[in-house]
């Protein structure tokens, strides 16, 4: 008995010195580091990161917040019921896969335009070129050998709206997915805006340009 008695009175001694050693253990941390665990400067659940300081170059991504004060939940559709769907179901007529047809294109007004432009010129014009000619493009003299798409011609005119948004969402052959970083609505705006430089390529034939 006497034993279990000094055995029980040593671990409850035990315990309170390791229980109360942790604050003046945090206190002597925050002395010598400033801080201590119990302190850090770690974002709480949903807290947005700070915003970008000012001047600074411009960044955007998918999962990014939209606006101070805005959660993001994490995914790039910004809310968009889009349906899931892969390489292998794209073709360039948007034939064969009732998924990739019956996307919707919201259509586009001169802000919409504008966002497009804005979009394209980031993520696209490094391998098509800003008015969508691809031996304009950025890599073009330091990658003569790389086949880039001319976006502005006959054959990308062809192609659905669908086949194009599909693209910059899965990517195929030598483009990577975007999906991740563009959002839904502003891969329908780069849709419409590579429509707007096949309309101004038109109308430059036309005129003998």
């Amino acid at each position: 008995m006497r034993n279990a008695r000094t055995i029980r009175l040593l671990a409850a001694g035990l315990v309170l010195a390791v229980v109360s050693g942790c604050k003046p253990l945090d206190d002597t941390m925050v002395m010598v580091f400033g801080r201590s665990m119990r302190d850090q400067r770690s974002f709480d659940p949903y807290e947005n990161p700070r915003p970008a300081p000012t001047h600074s170059v411009s960044f955007a991504s998918g999962n990014y917040p939209s606006a101070p004060g805005v959660v993001n939940v994490g995914q790039p559709e910004a809310g968009a019921d889009v349906p899931f769907f892969t390489q292998a179901d794209m073709t360039p007529l948007g034939e064969g896969n009732e998924v990739v047809a019956s996307l919707v294109n919201p259509g586009a007004d001169e802000a919409a335009l504008a966002r497009g432009q804005e979009m394209f010129n980031r993520f696209c014009a490094v391998c098509h070129g800003e008015a969508g000619v691809g031996t304009q493009a950025y890599i073009a003299a330091k990658h003569p050998t790389v086949g880039l798409y001319d976006l502005s011609g006959t054959q990308v005119a062809g192609y659905t709206d669908q086949y194009i948004y599909g693209m910059i969402r899965v990517g195929r052959g030598l483009m990577p997915e975007y999906g991740s970083r563009i959002t839904h609505f502003d891969r329908w705006n780069v849709v419409n805006y590579v429509r707007e430089l096949q309309r101004r390529a038109n109308e430059s034939t036309a005129d003998g340009n």
